[in-house]
């Protein structure tokens, strides 16, 4: 079973509406930020340990940082450990976009006795696709029915009455809850024991950062003037748009951008394929900066052939006014 979250399935391609370079003396490559700017503007993959809440590992990575300013995205419980994306500065607005982006998640389900191999199977099937969930009494959430999707169920290991499964869903899933239901549906009954989250939106396990490494890459970047390790661990924040569709735009388009208009179909430069309509895109410099965000007008191919109409109707920006001129001026 191929187990991909929806975005990571989707198969893209970048067609061209203007053939235009970008001048190198405004904005800059997000891999070429000086390491301040990276502490103001940057996103870290943390490995959340057992015990603290969420809110107090964000608390924790900035005292490390010494930032004024840290957002974890998905609230993680205290015994729940794995991938929790905090942005840190002015980055923080950008968690807010992780928090509806797919999430994947190690469970350990103990059963409340042994049941046949094929029937567990059968029952966790059923589970794939669209489901009526409640919260469960102790949430951070009203309590009130609603849908979720789960995208597949992997059962890595059976033993006795222990079962590891991996599990896609959509966020906002309560993992506890599927495990109690699937034990209802067996007539077994069943509970959590253990859980880990391996993926949130654009960030797997690959990228993983402890508090302490995070500590000693800091300690080497004080204590040293070595950026190497903390250059490893804080990501750029185009990172946290990794499971968007792009559009990108013009030089001469970015500064109307910036001080909250939205992209009309002439100032876009090229975009990405199988963008449809009322989908939320990240808006895009020709260096890769991220702009924005917002929410398309347009499918793709209109986007490269319309030649006037709102495009995107940008949400949120994120680059400061100012970084681009107004205009180019021919050299």
């Amino acid at each position: 079973m191929e187990t991909l979250l929806p975005f990571e399935k989707i198969k893209r391609e970048v067609i061209t509406r203007h053939k235009c370079e970008t001048a190198e003396k405004y904005g800059q490559n997000p891999e070429e930020r000086t390491i301040q700017e990276i502490l103001d503007y940057g996103i870290i993959n943390i490995d959340k340990p057992k015990g603290p809440t969420s809110h107090q590992v964000s608390a924790y990575v900035q005292k490390i940082l010494g930032v004024n300013k840290s957002g974890h995205s998905g609230t993680l419980d205290p015994n729940v450990t794995g991938a929790l994306p905090i942005a840190v500065g002015r980055g923080t607005r950008i968690v807010q976009l992780l928090l509806t982006a797919g999430k994947e998640y190690i469970t350990l389900m103990h059963l409340h006795r042994e049941m046949p191999k094929e029937e567990i199977e059968k029952t966790l099937n059923s589970f794939v696709g669209k489901m009526k969930q409640l919260p469960p009494i102790k949430s951070a959430v009203k309590r009130q029915w609603r849908y979720r999707k789960v995208y597949y169920i992997e059962i890595l290991e059976i033993l006795g009455q222990d079962v590891l499964f991996k599990i896609g869903c959509q966020a906002g899933t309560y993992i506890r809850k599927i495990c109690h239901d699937i034990g209802q549906k067996m007539g077994c009954g069943a509970h959590m024991a253990g859980l880990r989250r391996s993926k949130s939106g654009p960030f797997r396990e690959d990228s993983l950062c402890t508090l302490q490494d995070l500590t000693d890459a800091f300690h080497y970047y004080k204590q040293d003037g070595n950026e190497k390790y903390l250059r490893k661990l804080i990501q750029p924040i185009e990172k946290a748009v990794d499971h968007l569709a792009k559009v990108w735009v013009m030089d001469t388009t970015v500064d109307t951008l910036c001080h909250g208009a939205s992209l009309a179909a002439p100032g876009i430069a090229k975009v990405e394929t199988e963008i449809q309509a009322d989908e939320m895109v990240a808006v895009m410099t020709l260096k890769n900066e991220l702009i924005g965000y917002g929410l398309t007008k347009m499918i793709s191919r209109e986007m490269v052939s319309a030649k006037r109409g709102m495009a995107v109707v940008i949400k949120k920006v994120f680059m400061l006014p100012g970084t681009y001129p107004k205009m180019q001026k021919k050299e």
